[in-house]
């Protein structure tokens, strides 16, 4: 990215009035393709119409349900249920009117047969939202398993299984999570997903870049598709709302990423490529105005509610949506959700890696904004929880790519903003927080590292632990140990462990300790990769540090 910092501006939670003015502006009058009406829908929260003519269900030839079924965001009482109607999902709108709502039947039951009914009801679907429906299931009972599904007329979707949180003061002996992220659809199959969704998991954690805006061609990129033919709509950058609506069902259409999320309930936050490669708050890849950015990202920020398994508070507003968030699993575990895109500074010197010095080192710039920042450190310290752990996106840890004294870094992850990350672990030490666990994704390898109060300083105190988890498919196959290898793993004494093949990890807590099990596949750009544990290591509680075991 060639383009200066601007830490005070990229910090806002929000945009200035007339900035937002200026982009509905620029978007009614020339922004890229868009036409006026998909302008002023991308840039303000467009509520339905309450006299929306009525879709009938007789009027469904086709099958509504090619997009699946998902559940998020557990709380003890509740869930959040999803579905997107699209017979057509290749179309605008998924075949179904410019306009309309379609009345969608859901129940949510205690069995897998669907006899002991525990809640049901009626949600509208919307063509302004795309025909995507949210239900916020409640009365349910904490700690177990339930089974979920919708029908439109005499359509029926797939069952999907899902699982509430414990009670919030209830002591839980044991919870199993997965760890994902980065799933270009071109760079392969979703055979990670695939053997995700058979494994016995509470919930999964998908740390971003769901989906690339990149296109993807008429064989599926990587994918090489001899029995199908890709639309030529997909073999274009996103950049209008219509655009990203359709790459997510692209991407939705996947067998494997159905069944992982039918499997269990997700956590979702983003990273760069929902929107665009590396951006930082306002400022986009290419130095372009941000009034027209934030027009982008409207769109792209209103696609990502509309299919994403998430709760109505967090339905964007323009080009702002608050994603952080904070979910218990009883007294074990504390989750605090972060969006490290949204609020930051731009990157310093231009992005990629550089070597750091006075623009990356001021003490002003941030990853994650102020009143997020505040949000975190209060929630540490009020947090009574064994093990408190972090989701989020770019690597929290120092890496050095070379042996050097002074070595270059990485200014789009925590390594550009090293002054935010001390704030953060200052926090975490004045907080006593003695088990800090950070899930990352973003960098497509994994790596295991101990967090350091010094990380040019080895025998420094260990404060917690990063699992960095490697991407679904984004880099294709990967190996074992990628060129790379020897030098940052002598480079970086708290790395403990680098793999660059695909795959997931999964996260067991229990009183004792913390486990990491990092899964790897053998091969994505042809299907039927057999998986593998690659390694495992714990933390224990008390005693932060990783141990092989």
């Amino acid at each position: 990215m060639a383009h200066a910092a601007r830490s005070a501006r990229s910090a806002r939670a929000t945009h200035q009035p007339e900035l937002r003015a200026a982009a509905a502006r620029l978007g009614r009058r020339r922004f890229l393709t868009v036409t006026s009406a998909a302008a002023a829908l991308a840039f303000s929260t467009n509520l339905p119409s309450a006299h929306a003519a009525e879709v009938t269900p007789r009027s469904l030839s086709e099958d509504p349900f090619t997009l699946g079924v998902a559940s998020g965001d557990p709380l003890p009482d509740s869930v959040l249920l999803w579905t997107r109607l699209a017979p057509r999902p290749y179309e605008p709108r998924g075949g179904l009117p410019a306009e309309g709502v379609v009345w969608v039947e859901w129940e949510i039951c205690r069995d897998d047969r669907f006899r002991r009914v525990a809640r049901r009801g009626t949600a509208a679907a919307h063509a302004a939202f795309d025909y995507a429906v949210h239900v916020e299931a409640d009365g349910l009972a904490p700690g177990r398993d339930y089974w979920y599904r919708f029908r439109v007329g005499s359509w029926v979707s797939p069952a999907g299984r899902t699982r509430t949180a414990p009670a919030r003061r209830a002591h839980v002996d044991q919870g199993r999570f997965g760890l994902l992220s980065c799933q270009a659809y071109h760079d392969g199959y979703y055979t990670a997903l695939g053997h995700l969704a058979n494994e016995d998991l509470d919930a999964v954690f998908h740390v971003g870049d769901y989906l690339y805006e990149y296109a993807v061609n008429a064989v599926g990129g990587a994918r090489n598709y001899t029995d199908r033919t890709l639309p030529d709509i997909f073999n274009r950058e996103t950049l209008t709302l219509e655009d990203y609506r359709l790459r997510y069902a692209l991407y939705k259409t996947d067998p494997e990423l159905q069944a992982a999320h039918a499997a269990f309930p997700w956590f979702v936050t983003w990273d760069d490529h929902e929107t665009e490669n590396n951006y930082a708050g306002d400022t986009d890849e290419n130095g372009n105005p941000p009034e027209e950015f934030l027009l982008r990202r409207a769109a792209a920020y209103r696609a990502y509610w509309e299919n994403m398994p998430l709760r109505r508070p967090h339905r964007p507003d323009g080009p702002d949506m608050r994603l952080y968030r904070r979910f218990h699993h009883g007294r074990l575990a504390q989750f605090d959700i972060l969006d490290t895109r949204q609020y930051r500074s731009d990157q310093a010197y231009g992005d990629g890696w550089q070597y750091p010095g006075p623009e990356s080192e001021d003490p002003s710039r941030t990853m994650v904004g102020a009143a997020q920042e505040r949000w975190l450190l209060h929630g540490f310290r009020r947090s009574t929880a064994t093990w408190n752990v972090l989701p989020q996106q770019v690597t929290f840890c120092r890496r050095k790519d070379t042996t050097a004294a002074r070595s270059k870094l990485s200014m789009d992850a925590w390594d550009g903003y090293p002054a935010s990350r001390q704030r953060i672990l200052d926090g975490v030490e004045r907080a006593g927080i003695d088990n800090l666990i950070v899930l990352t994704g973003d960098v497509h390898v994994s790596y295991a590292m101990d967090i350091k109060r010094d990380f040019g300083e080895p025998s420094s105190r260990t404060l917690g632990v990063e699992i960095v988890g490697t991407s679904v498919t984004s880099g294709k196959n990967g190996t074992d140990k990628p060129s790379n290898w020897a030098t940052f793993m002598a480079a970086n004494p708290h790395m403990k462990f680098y793999n660059g093949r695909r795959g997931y990890v999964l996260l067991t807590l229990d009183e004792d300790q913390a486990r990491a099990d990092y899964r790897t596949v053998s091969h994505v750009t042809t299907p039927g990769g057999a998986v593998t544990t690659a390694a495992s290591f714990i933390t224990e509680s008390g005693n932060p540090g990783l141990q092989a075991v």
